[in-house]
């Protein structure tokens, strides 16, 4: 199989399963995310438990503070070693220039515009309603500044890497099998293949996976898929 692309977003309120999902999948993903729901309802005990399973995690927390509050976070979670972590890119140029001095080996990446919005929404808090603009602006500040890359929805990927060229990495949730799925909080959606094609280096994947009736199988669909 080629480089594995696919992380594993770890969103469940049972440990025990999770654990078990970790043991199952471990060999055939790059990482697994932790984020708010997992990190707020086991704290450490629950991210050290997944650590000693598979040590390669992306904590998802998007930091969004002052500059010092920021850099300080940083240097907190740097200890527990998560490969990425995330920030809000409209946090500022000082905030992500603080907190790349505090990040060791994590590396830093930037949320642009969340998935879940749409251009009315983009419209109404960022006066812009080109989302394609507004992300590939965001993109080009953070690595301006220094990050290490961009956290972005699929149907912005080709426009950021022509932006921020290829030594620059992108993360990409909103992955659906199916892209046709009507109700679904995540707006911007694509499938696997074509979001790698696009650009993407890692596809971060929680629901097509984690609910399936066989997480394992689905898991080795998807990686056949980009093989």
């Amino acid at each position: 199989m080629t480089h594995k692309k696919v992380i594993v977003a770890l969103d469940s309120n049972n440990l025990l399963k999770t654990l078990k999902l970790v043991k199952d999948l471990k060999k055939e993903v790059y990482a697994f995310k932790i984020g708010y729901q997992f990190f707020l309802r086991f704290g450490l005990d629950g991210y050290k438990k997944v650590y000693r399973i598979y040590p390669k995690i992306f904590l998802d927390l998007k930091l969004h503070d002052i500059p010092n509050t920021v850099q300080m976070g940083i240097k907190a979670l740097s200890v527990i070693k998560p490969i990425f972590t995330t920030i809000h890119i409209s946090g500022g140029d000082q905030m992500m220039q603080s907190a790349k001095l505090s990040r060791n080996n994590t590396k830093l990446l930037g949320v642009s515009i969340l998935t879940s919005l749409n251009s009315d929404q983009t419209k109404k808090y960022y006066n812009q309603n080109n989302l394609t603009k507004l992300v590939e602006k965001f993109a080009k500040s953070a690595k301006i500044n220094g990050l290490n890359g961009v956290v972005c929805s699929p149907k912005e990927i080709k426009h950021i890497r022509k932006a921020v060229g290829k030594n620059f990495i992108i993360v990409t949730p909103g992955i659906r099998i199916d892209n046709k799925v009507k109700k679904d909080d995540q707006k911007r959606v694509e499938t696997p293949k074509k979001a790698i094609e696009m650009g993407a280096n890692y596809l971060v994947i929680g629901r097509p996976i984690t609910k399936s009736s066989n997480p394992l199988k689905a898991l080795r669909k998807i990686n056949q898929s980009l093989s």
